[in-house]
């Protein structure tokens, strides 16, 4: 299942996105916003956040007007990586490399055909594993540490 969230910078793209993963019978919980009013994007990423973290949602995404305030709220939740892309080699190599788990957008950044494109490289992409393993642990032992 995959986590959506969208503050109103994003609602057009999110609606765009909402549409094409249940076009593909991809299970979604959506975390609003169902209408485009003004919401504090922390409101919505956190949630979400929660929900990947907690592993009840197995990836995140998250949509704002660029995608930063939305990739920074996330990013605070322990066991959240989510990684603000706009271009299909970091969509890519963020799951590869970083094993994110919230892809973050700017609905006034990506068009709604970027923005399918990315979702899909981010969902088909598997953690590489390897020597990236060990970064991880480490990014682990600093959210730990800093509790």
């Amino acid at each position: 299942m995959i986590a959506l969230g969208c503050d109103h910078g994003g609602f057009a793209l999110m609606a765009e996105i909402k549409k094409h993963l249940q076009e593909k019978n991809i299970s979604i919980r959506d975390f609003g916003v169902d209408r485009p009013v003004a919401v504090d994007y922390p409101d919505v990423a956190v949630p979400v956040a929660r929900a990947v973290a907690k592993g009840e949602c197995e990836k995140g995404i998250l949509v704002c007007g660029t995608g930063i305030g939305m990739c920074i709220a996330a990013n605070k939740v322990t066991g959240v990586r989510a990684a603000v892309c706009s271009d299909g080699f970091s969509a890519k190599y963020t799951r590869l490399h970083n094993d994110a788990n919230i892809l973050c957008l700017g609905g006034r950044v990506v068009g709604p055909g970027l923005a399918l494109a990315l979702v899909d490289l981010f969902l088909q992409t598997e953690f590489e594993g390897g020597r990236h393993t060990a970064r991880l642990d480490k990014i682990r032992e600093l959210e730990q540490s800093d509790r």
